[in-house]
């Protein structure tokens, strides 16, 4: 970090680690291309298997199973579209549904018509609405085609944790398919694809100590999958062409190992951070409101307003005293707008919200700091209505 910096903002991207820096220098001697059947070649598969092998245990899949991609965006794309295939046979999707507190990346709708993707509410908690969901799912004519439903397991902005399994029971119930997103939870909360009932998930390289530019589509089978993105070569086993990003992929793999390992150690050492963040901000301005305090949420994330301040503006004066923090999700150029996700949740976006987000490396130091700055910013708006 540099030198009076406080970095907290690891949901928008993760420094790389130790390990994953580590491999990628190693895997930099490697000239050969995974493609390649001389032996250069057969050293990079190796490598590169290695590192699938690394992410299907991070999320309890087969490594047959992972299909390497440029990122989670990607990988949302890939598989957020009407066609797919049951072995030979073409299979129709015919809506989508997504919650309305997911990534942009999902969002979207990937590569179905507007006019075939659905929202789903939440709750005023952030929790999404399963009574809705399920009418959603009732009234589906199947005659169209399957259903598919998108949640995520982690919100990237509150922390909080979606009922993820119940979901997926009432979508199988119905008959469609179920896509998680698991971006913010990989290394956060224990994921299995198999116990979550979940048919894809998405996972990201930089969220978790990798670097950027990498992430990955988890299957459950491959009976099931959807049509192509990327056509060319054959890469991925026909499902990704073009060739691998070796050296990231190596370094996806190596940060899935440790955070794998290192899960349990250091989650406990950043939910207490976390709470003492909480006292501290609580002690410093009584009216700050804590979004998702009342459910469960990851350890590491805490998104909050502070009424009279502004998103932007309290950005800007986080930065100017040292500390990283942002709005909510980094994905959007940069932009600080409205959060959706206190749109969902029934807040009036205009209040604005912060979030902090802690990670491995965060100390005690790092906290003290934080509420440092945030005693000066909220001193600042209860003299002048907003911070300067």
């Amino acid at each position: 970090m540099a030198v009076n910096r406080t970095y907290l903002d690891w949901n928008a991207t993760a420094p790389l680690g130790a390990p994953a820096r580590a491999a990628m220098m190693e895997a930099l001697l490697l000239p050969g291309n995974a493609s390649s059947v001389h032996g250069e070649g057969r050293a990079a598969r190796t490598a590169v298997d290695k590192a699938r092998r690394q992410v299907a245990a991070l999320v309890g899949a087969e490594p047959v199973h992972v299909t390497f991609t440029s990122g989670a965006t990607e990988a949302a794309n890939h598989v957020l579209t009407p066609e797919f295939r049951m072995g030979r046979a073409p299979l129709k999707v015919s809506r989508l549904y997504v919650s309305a507190i997911e990534h942009p990346s999902i969002r979207e709708g990937g590569r179905f018509d507007p006019a075939d993707v659905t929202e789903v509410a939440v709750t005023s908690d952030g929790v999404v609405d399963l009574a809705a969901l399920e009418t959603m799912l009732a009234a589906h004519d199947r005659s169209a085609g399957m259903p598919m439903v998108a949640v995520m397991l982690v919100n990237n902005e509150t922390g909080i944790i979606q009922p993820v399994e119940e979901a997926a029971a009432l979508v199988h119930a119905h008959g469609g398919l179920m896509v998680v997103d698991a971006v913010q939870a990989a290394d956060r909360v224990s994921v299995d694809i198999a116990a979550l009932d979940a048919d894809f998930l998405i996972v990201s390289s930089h969220k978790i100590g990798g670097p950027k530019g990498v992430g990955a589509l988890v299957s459950r089978g491959e009976v099931l999958m959807p049509k192509p993105l990327i056509r060319g070569g054959g890469q991925e086993k026909g499902h990704r062409s073009g060739t691998e990003n070796f050296h990231a992929v190596v370094g996806f793999g190596a940060a899935a190992e440790a955070a794998l390992h290192e899960f349990g150690d250091r989650n406990g050492r950043i939910a207490a951070l976390r709470d003492r963040l909480e006292v501290g901000m609580r002690e410093r301005a009584s009216d700050v409101m804590i979004h998702g305090e009342n459910v469960a949420r990851v350890a590491n994330t805490s998104f909050f307003t502070l009424p009279g301040l502004k998103s932007e503006t309290g950005q800007i004066a986080f930065d100017l005293e040292g500390v990283a923090l942002s709005s909510g999700s980094a994905c959007s150029s940069g932009k600080v707008g409205e959060s959706h996700v206190l749109t969902a949740m029934g807040r009036d976006p205009k209040l604005g919200a912060l979030r902090i987000s802690l990670g491995p490396e965060t100390t005690e130091d790092d906290i003290d700091r934080a509420l440092a700055a945030f005693g000066k910013i909220a001193g600042r708006r209860k003299l002048t209505g907003e911070a300067a």
